[in-house]
């Protein structure tokens, strides 16, 4: 049984399981395909980019970060998300799969907009407004049902990926504060720090000397330099309701 099962790897999604991998949790994420984000042409108001960045080339970099943290992938749609059976002595969810085996887990988040109809056999609020569902949650993206979560756009958050990706890691957090992992804090100081206090290192922390440090700056700019070497030789998916020519 998986620690987390995050159904949709978008921005949230992705967002949720570097925070709940990097936390030690076992995490899933079941991903249906393709983010809504790959329709944008150019991905223009996320931090860090000063003239943008192609949405397609954000997703992979982010995608592979979560698999850096020890996140594991799925393709697959979710059909149902159901109770363990009362039977079973430890609480946690199956989820169905279209055509594939089932999927257990101790915690879901829910990550998918705008299909959140593997939902409908949990009362976790489900809000129709117009032709879109969306989950009622708390400020933390916690639902009516004890260890089942929703982020991102599906939470009624706002379209913009910036928005959704903060609202993925605040998901994540709670989910971490849920479970035995509960204290978080995610730094990497440099050496000293704490320890130069009389203090020990908080758990998901770190102290790195300046050896370390710039070995890690180097590998992260040599990452970068190569993702960003050559164009990515993939165009925008086009709505569905727009025709093919």
């Amino acid at each position: 049984m998986h620690d987390v099962c995050i159904v949709g790897g978008g921005v949230s999604g992705l967002a949720a399981s570097i925070f709940t991998a990097r936390a030690g949790l076992d995490t899933l994420v079941v991903d249906g395909g393709e983010s809504i984000l790959a329709r944008n042409a150019s991905l223009e108001n996320y931090p860090g980019f000063p003239d943008g960045i192609d949405a397609r080339r954000y997703l992979r970099l982010s995608r592979e970060q979560a698999e850096n943290a020890g996140v594991e992938f799925e393709l697959a749609r979710v059909t149902s998300t159901e109770p363990v059976n009362e039977r079973i002595l430890e609480d946690g969810f199956v989820l169905e799969t279209e055509g594939g085996e089932p999927l257990e887990a101790r915690r879901v988040i829910a990550a998918s907009w705008s299909d959140s109809d593997y939902l409908v056999p949990l009362d976790v609020g489900r809000i129709q407004r117009g032709s879109k569902h969306f989950v009622s949650v708390d400020d933390a993206g916690r639902t009516a049902v004890d260890g089942v979560y929703a982020a991102g756009r599906l939470a009624d958050e706002p379209h913009q990926a910036i928005v959704a990706a903060g609202h993925g890691a605040k998901v994540g957090l709670a989910v971490i504060h849920d479970s035995d992992a509960n204290f978080y804090h995610d730094w990497v100081a440099p050496e000293g720090y704490f320890t130069g206090r009389g203090r020990e290192v908080p758990p998901c922390c770190e102290e790195i000397d300046d050896v370390e440090r710039q070995a890690r700056d180097d590998r992260a700019r040599g990452r970068l330099l190569d993702a960003f070497e050559e164009p990515l030789d993939e165009v925008p998916t086009m709505h569905p309701s727009v025709a093919e020519e």
